[in-house]
């Protein structure tokens, strides 16, 4: 009993989605659409530097605005009513509006793309329009409306439009003398006087916006990573996935490995001559002057399979010649299928012709 429930403790913790998210989790979670992102964020840059424009490109506004309604008043008020005239007065506001508010739309658009490459790169993907009937299911839209992230969502909400009534009410207390004062002053004065306490009131909202935005992305941030967690069995499965299974690798590898040493084992007879250790390594060598620049090492090995090849060699009458540096030598600096080193051709030189000298041939 204690046993059965160690394993089920075991399994349990294994399902705990604990482990941070891999590579391969996460450009999944991207291609979805799955992002840490803010919809705070760019609002807030856009507003902020919408106000900026209006600071740098007042004079730019003034005239435009003094255009359309001069224009209005002075010239179009008085005209007689034609369906030409009608026609070239509409397209004439129309285009006076667009160039008034073109700064503003450009400032818009260019902080709203701004503020999410910011959180994310660039991602396009089709991913989140797609039609999901799950969307639809009722009793998990109710559970939606009372999660934590729905609680979350209505605390910031709360904090911004208090932390807003805090700037609008500091701003407005700081110019309170001047606004009861307001009716002694001329209407130019009076319109001045607003716009000046309209664009502190923007930058400061908008400053303020742009904070709690950023700290919205952070939230977002932690939120998107602690939905993207994986449990170790995601891993592990995922690992078999891409890698295959690791068990049935290692049989691969094994089977692979089997292959080789059966191929060099069958090159054994072929060579020359077998320079040994003469317990922990065997080095096989084959020279053919016609058709090689220098010797090259057939076999090698190391301890069993060492021994292997110098039992091959002796079944087949090959030399084995006891030369420990030259062994450790050729074994190290060596692989199977190369020639051996400059530095080594005068000692297996040497050992060569001793070969021939016992087998009676000449070099």
């Amino acid at each position: 009993m204690r046993t059965y429930r160690l394993r089920l403790d075991l399994q349990l913790f294994s399902q705990e989605k604990t482990e941070r998210a891999t590579p391969k989790k996460r450009q999944e979670s991207r291609q979805k659409g799955q992002v840490a992102k803010s919809p705070e964020l760019p609002a807030s840059l856009s507003l902020l530097f919408c106000f900026l424009c209006f600071i740098m490109l007042g004079g730019y506004f003034k005239e435009r605005i003094l255009q359309l309604f001069g224009s209005l008043f002075q010239d179009w008020i008085t005209m007689e009513l034609t369906v030409d005239n009608v026609m070239k007065l509409s397209t004439q506001i129309v285009i006076d509006i667009l160039l008034l508010i073109a700064p503003l739309l450009a400032v818009t658009v260019v902080f709203a793309v701004v503020g999410n490459v910011v959180q994310f790169g660039f991602l396009l993907t089709g991913e989140p329009l797609k039609m999901k009937l799950s969307k639809l299911d009722p009793i998990k839209g109710f559970k939606n409306i009372f999660s934590m992230h729905a609680l979350v969502e209505f605390f910031k909400s709360i904090l911004k439009v208090a932390i807003i009534a805090v700037c609008v009410y500091v701003t407005i207390r700081s110019e309170w003398t001047t606004v009861l004062a307001l009716w002694r002053v001329p209407v130019e004065q009076i319109f001045g006087f607003a716009a000046d306490l309209t664009m502190k009131l923007g930058l400061a909202v908008s400053a303020v916006l742009v904070v709690l935005g950023f700290g919205d992305y952070m939230y977002k941030r932690y939120e998107h990573e602690k939905s993207i967690r994986m449990s170790k069995q995601d891993i592990k499965d995922e690992y078999k996935k891409t890698e295959g299974n690791p068990l049935i690798k290692g049989r691969i590898r094994e089977r692979q490995r089997k292959m080789a040493l059966q191929r060099m084992m069958q090159e054994v007879p072929k060579a020359d001559v077998i320079i040994t250790n003469p317990t922990h390594f065997a080095i096989a060598l084959k020279y053919d002057a016609g058709r090689m620049e220098a010797p090259v090492i057939v076999a090698k090995g190391v301890d069993y399979v060492a021994q292997r090849i110098k039992e091959i060699a002796r079944e087949n009458g090959v030399i084995t010649m006891e030369n420990k540096p030259l062994a450790r030598a050729l074994y190290e600096r060596a692989d199977i299928g190369d020639s051996i080193p400059a530095d080594l051709f005068q000692a297996v030189a040497e050992v060569l012709a001793y070969v021939y000298k016992v087998k009676g041939r000449r070099k």
